[in-house]
C-alpha cells in the first residue's frame, strides 16, 4: 500500500503526480525483487515544513528536497531485520516514510532543465532506495544508487532532460 498525503498548497499536485509517485515506488520495489506486501507513506510538504522536519530529525536547519525515514532494516536491497515492522492489520511490511518538498522539486526541475514530473519521480526513487538500505556517502555507493535511480526513470520514459 502506498499512502500519499499533500500537506502544502504552494505547488499544484495533480492526480497524475500521485500516480507517478505510486508507479515509481512500485518499479523500485520490483527492481529489488521485494516479494512482500509493503507500505510506504509519502508526505508532500513545502520548504518551511521540510526545514522544520530536517531540523528536528537531523539537526540541519535548512530546507531540502527529500527526506527518508526507513522502518525495516535493509542493506543494499537485502532485508536484514523486519522484526516489529509489520502492520498488525494488513500484515504489510512498513518500509518507512518519504517526505518531499514540492517547492524545492519545482525549483530544481527548472534549474536542471527538466519537468516537475521527472524531478518528483527522481526524488521518489532516490528516497525508495534509501528505504531499501542504499546510500551515497561513498563514491562507489553513489554510482550504484544513481544507476538504479536512472534505470527506473528510463523505464518510465523520463529522460534526464525531458520537459
Amino acid at each position: 500500500m502506498i499512502i500519499i498525503e499533500n500537506e502544502q498548497d504552494r505547488i499544484s499536485i495533480s492526480e497524475n503526480i500521485n500516480e507517478l509517485i505510486e508507479r515509481t515506488i512500485d518499479l523500485c520495489m520490483k527492481s529489488e525483487k521485494l516479494e512482500k506486501a509493503y507500505e510506504v507513506s509519502v508526505l508532500i510538504v513545502d520548504d518551511e515544513e521540510i526545514r522544520k522536519i530536517n531540523r528536528e530529525h537531523r539537526d540541519i536547519d535548512k530546507a531540502t528536497d527529500v527526506l527518508s525515514f526507513p522502518m525495516a532494516e535493509f542493506e543494499n536491497g537485502e532485508l536484514i531485520s523486519d522484526e516489529g515492522d509489520y502492520d498488525p492489520e494488513s500484515e504489510e511490511l512498513m518500509l518507512g516514510d518519504i517526505i518531499i518538498s514540492a517547492e524545492t522539486a519545482k525549483r530544481q526541475a527548472h534549474e536542471y532543465g527538466h519537468s516537475f514530473e521527472r524531478e518528483i519521480a527522481f526524488l521518489t526513487a532516490h528516497s525508495c532506495f534509501h528505504l531499501l538500505g542504499y546510500d551515497h556517502m561513498e563514491e562507489e555507493e553513489e554510482k550504484i544508487m544513481l544507476g538504479k535511480q536512472e534505470n527506473i526513470l528510463r523505464q518510465m520514459g523520463l529522460n534526464r532532460h525531458s520537459i
